[in-house]
């Protein structure tokens, strides 16, 4: 790491990526046992709810919100929704929620609420 940048590093300015990950900043703490073996599955803006409510049933995933840089036109930090579990599942969760977003895309998803 650069000088300058193992000075801009503290408890409130920790990046995912190359330089910093949260591993880092968690080390040493019981949250890293935690959370070792598991993985997030970021949900993007405009998943329905009812897809969201699906995955957490359908592959028994803990939905927990967390704190990431969103680079939209600024870098901000948000607080994100995630799906929380091991890799496989997660993995089959993520291929699921694509499936699922195409079928809603190409006109093949009613909503429960409206009537038509």
């Amino acid at each position: 790491m650069t000088e300058s940048a193992i000075k801009k590093k503290d408890k409130k300015n920790v990046y995912i990526g190359d330089e910093f990950t949260e591993e880092e900043h968690l080390e040493g703490t019981q949250e890293v046992n935690e959370l070792e073996g598991l993985y997030d599955l970021m949900i993007p803006p405009g998943v329905p709810e009812s897809l969201i409510v699906e995955m957490v049933e359908e592959f028994d995933l803990e939905p927990v919100t967390r704190l990431a840089n969103v680079e939209i036109i600024e870098v901000d930090e948000r607080e994100i929704l995630v799906l929380r579990g091991d890799l496989e599942t997660v993995n089959e969760a993520h291929d699921y929620m694509v499936k699922r977003m195409r079928e809603i895309s190409d006109g093949g998803f009613k909503s429960p609420w409206v009537d038509a």
